[in-house]
């Protein structure tokens, strides 16, 4: 699969998430077999970048091959500036975001607000398609609201304009995340451009990857939610679409050597406190359905220093593995 002049390792494609996405955990999921990976969303006020949080947003150090920043905003000069700031920084692709459905994103016309507005998103996207040499991307839903799915008609335009893939979540901005995503709009989305498209939403395993690029004819897969605290599920789409294996869950060692190795790299990137507190939602999503009442459990969201929330995290996990499997619904 090609982005521009970029050819990908894969067909998989790790979802810019706000909070999420930062520089350890994208380097965790290309490892672990993403084929690329979006930085998160970063305003296009270039007046604001100069907050910790943006520029460690703008951190893209060692990152392999495509780098891509994703910028939001609802003005095109804004847009172009923020666009041309980035590919000067290393930016060799630019998505720009018209799917977050987030209500502070939304009020300020950016994200998917963007979609009901079809004269805006043309001049946001020739204006930055023009600006930058690199190549160009769209994420976007599939409307407002399920009164207005206008995806196909923003495609063809995007298409048209010299935007170079497209990334598609299935639901509407009034949808948010609930309900199922509607892979039918996907499928005719791909039906409409030539472009590549990736199908974005409820993608929780390899069957459903598979079921999902049968049922949208789409060129790839987009993972947002699935792989917090399961980036290992690139792995194993991957072997699935290669081979038609079905990989055995990793081992409670495994799991805990994978956290372990990603809660150090969040202390170096974010520093000691805001490490410790950035991994904390880390370290709940790889403790999902495993024994949420448990005593280490309960030490290690405690901890508030880099050296003990480890070692708890250490003995939770350790903890677990000498213990007969236990699921509990709550975690």
């Amino acid at each position: 699969m090609r982005v521009g002049s970029y050819q990908l390792a894969n067909n998989l494609a790790l979802a810019p998430m706000a909070g999420v996405t930062d520089l350890p955990f994208r380097l965790l999921c290309r490892r672990m077999g993403a084929g690329i990976a979006a930085g998160e969303m970063l305003t296009c006020d270039v007046r604001l970048w100069h907050t910790d949080k943006s520029r460690r947003r703008m951190d893209h150090s060692g990152e392999p091959e495509p780098r891509v920043v994703q910028i939001a905003g609802g003005d095109p000069q804004m847009m172009v500036e923020a666009a041309q700031r980035n590919v000067d920084a290393g930016a060799q692709i630019i998505d720009i975001n018209m799917g977050c459905p987030a209500k502070k994103v939304c009020n300020k016309a950016a994200g998917s607000a963007l979609m009901r507005d079809e004269l805006l998103v043309r001049e946001i996207l020739e204006a930055v398609v023009k600006a930058v040499a690199v190549p160009v991307t769209l994420k976007m839903r599939t409307g407002w609201d399920p009164n207005s799915r206008n995806a196909v008609s923003i495609a063809r335009m995007a298409e048209d304009i010299g935007i170079q893939a497209l990334a598609v979540h299935g639901r509407t901005r009034a949808c948010m995340y609930q309900g199922n995503a509607e892979y039918e709009t996907i499928r005719a989305v791909k039906a409409s451009v030539a472009i590549p498209i990736f199908a974005n939403g409820d993608i929780d395993s390899a069957r459903k990857a598979k079921t999902v690029l049968e049922q949208t004819g789409a060129d790839g897969l987009m993972i947002g939610r699935s792989a917090q605290g399961r980036p290992w599920i690139f792995r194993e789409i991957n072997a699935y679409m290669r081979d038609g294996v079905i990989c055995d869950e990793p081992s409670i060692e495994e799991v805990r050597d994978i956290m372990l190795a990603h809660l150090r790299d969040l202390h170096a990137f974010y520093g000691n406190e805001t490490g410790v507190r950035v991994a904390r939602k880390h370290i709940d999503w790889y403790a999902k359905g495993r024994a949420a009442a448990h005593t280490a459990r309960h030490a290690v969201m405690q901890a508030t220093d880099p050296h003990s929330q480890l070692e708890h995290a250490r003995t939770y996990f350790d903890t677990l593995a000498a213990e007969p499997p236990s699921l509990d619904s709550a975690a």
